[in-house]
């Protein structure tokens, strides 16, 4: 029998804000010490009254819109009643009936809703069996996404949740570093045959929580769809359940039964005013949709049309925005008059930073995106520029690379000092190679026999001659003029 799966996810998300959801206490994610970024508000003390953090809701808006989605005209916040000792109130504020954004897409993966709320404390289990808990983290406004159970299979998930997280960083409205915890992801997995699947009859739906990483969210989803076919091929119901992924053994573990929204008895917060997004003059009309910078998948889309990169270039300068934003700003500086050069110059640039500077960066373990614009931009245009002029050779050019690194000055200026400006002067190359020929007499003998490499190696030779400086044609019209 075949069977189907559906997934849908449910991803939180921290919000990048100068203080929490309800109170003013600062949101630190970098944070070491315990227990400093705390007040009675998030602390959860009787008497104390949140107030909302309008740019929380401004970030989540701004994710509405770039997805697409529906932007609700009235929202509330409910109180979500659990308890566990990470809430300290018995209750965690959240939007259940009216959250802020409906519907949208990301990648065709349909979105069921996107709401506020606010994160829980930190608990630490250490090996006395004790647990310590945290409060830097309680009130931190959190972004939860639910998706429509539309993914079939483990890597488009994971495609998904990358784009997200690219999303959030384009519009800086978060770091979503899934190993910092301000990034988690959770997914809610079901197997049925392929006709009930047709039937939008889907199978008992398990939930993995807390996926830590891109590669273990894949892993996880992988392993909980075969284990449920495997279950119901051997006659087997699968339980509704939350479920753990233990990394050692690279399987999920069940952790509790699933509970549902009416488990929660979720409430509006009498303590929280309802808003009416049109009324409040940061949140309504054009202002936010019209600041939207431009979305990965718009650039995505920008980058192959306008410079016909392949899907490999354009995943790097779209994944990493400082790497892509050099790019710009090197070909900034090129005339755009003669499309001709300019696209040659385009194409250099592009392949003289992934392939030459981001190699020779790896090699000295220096990071760009540390490290923005190690080497200026303006100098990489000019060196560039010497490329598509001849002025130096490939291998030179691959020298100067490594002195701008260290230097980062004028790379002309560079290049005439450390004698890399290629040489073109016919009179001054010749006596270069009737030297090398008189030194490799049996290299021209093997040439004049009919062996191609031999003249490849008299080319290489008067390279290493000139430190890289010749012009390699003319280097081999002048060798094949003195031995034919």
């Amino acid at each position: 029998m075949k069977y189907v799966p559906t997934i849908g996810l449910e991803i939180h998300a921290e919000l990048k804000t100068a203080s929490k959801m309800f109170c003013h206490c600062k949101n630190d994610p970098d944070e070491d010490k315990p227990n400093v970024n705390i007040c009675p508000i998030c602390l959860g003390h009787p008497g104390t009254l949140p107030v909302l953090n309008k740019e929380a809701i401004k970030h989540v808006i701004k994710v509405g819109h770039a997805v697409k989605g529906d932007v609700a005209d009235f929202t509330e916040w409910d109180r979500k009643n659990y308890f566990y000792p990470d809430i300290p109130k018995g209750y965690q504020i959240s939007q259940y009936k009216y959250p802020l954004i409906s519907g949208g897409d990301i990648l065709g993966v349909k979105l069921t809703r996107i709401h506020l709320e606010e994160d829980t404390a930190q608990s630490t289990h250490d090996t006395h069996e004790k647990s310590l808990i945290n409060f830097n983290r309680a009130g931190v406004p959190l972004m939860e996404l639910v998706t429509e159970p539309v993914i079939h299979d483990a890597e488009t998930a994971v495609n998904f949740a990358k784009e997200l997280q690219l999303l959030l960083r384009y519009l800086g409205v978060g770091e979503a570093n899934l190993e910092k915890g301000e990034m988690r992801v959770e997914a809610n997995i079901s197997v049925a045959n392929e006709e009930n699947t047709k039937a939008k009859k889907f199978g008992v739906k398990t939930e993995v929580k807390n996926l830590n990483s891109f590669k273990v969210v894949e892993k996880a989803i992988a392993y909980e769809i075969e284990r449920q076919i495997e279950a119901l091929e051997n006659g087997q119901k699968v339980v509704q359940e939350t479920r753990g992924w233990d990394e050692n053994r690279g399987e999920t573990y069940s952790q509790r039964a699933k509970e549902s929204s009416h488990d929660y008895r979720y409430f509006p917060d009498p303590d929280i005013p309802k808003v009416k997004i049109s009324e409040v003059k940061e949140f309504g009309g054009e202002e936010i949709k019209n600041s939207l910078p431009e979305l990965p998948w718009e650039k995505r889309n920008r980058l192959k049309s306008d410079f016909s990169m392949t899907e490999k270039e354009v995943a790097v300068f779209v994944e990493s925005p400082i790497i892509g934003n050099y790019f710009e700003n090197v070909i900034s500086n090129f005339d755009k008059k003669d499309r001709t050069k300019f696209d040659r110059l385009v194409r250099l640039s592009i392949n003289y930073i992934l392939s030459d500077y981001l190699g020779l960066l790896k090699k000295e373990n220096r990071d760009f995106e540390k490290g923005i614009e190690i080497i200026g931009s303006r100098n990489f245009s000019k060196l560039v520029q010497m490329i598509e002029e001849k002025k130096i050779s490939s291998r030179g050019a691959k020298d100067l690379l490594a002195i701008l690194l260290k230097e980062n000055s004028d790379p002309e200026k560079l290049a005439n000092i450390h004698g890399l400006i290629q040489k073109s002067d016919e009179g001054e190359i010749k006596k270069i190679v009737e030297e090398i020929l008189k030194s490799n007499q049996n290299v021209v003998d093997d040439y004049k026999k009919g062996k191609q490499a031999s003249l490849q190696f008299l080319v290489g030779q008067g390279m290493k001659a000139t430190k890289g400086s010749a012009n390699p044609e003319l280097l081999k019209e002048i060798i094949l003029s003195l031995i034919s």
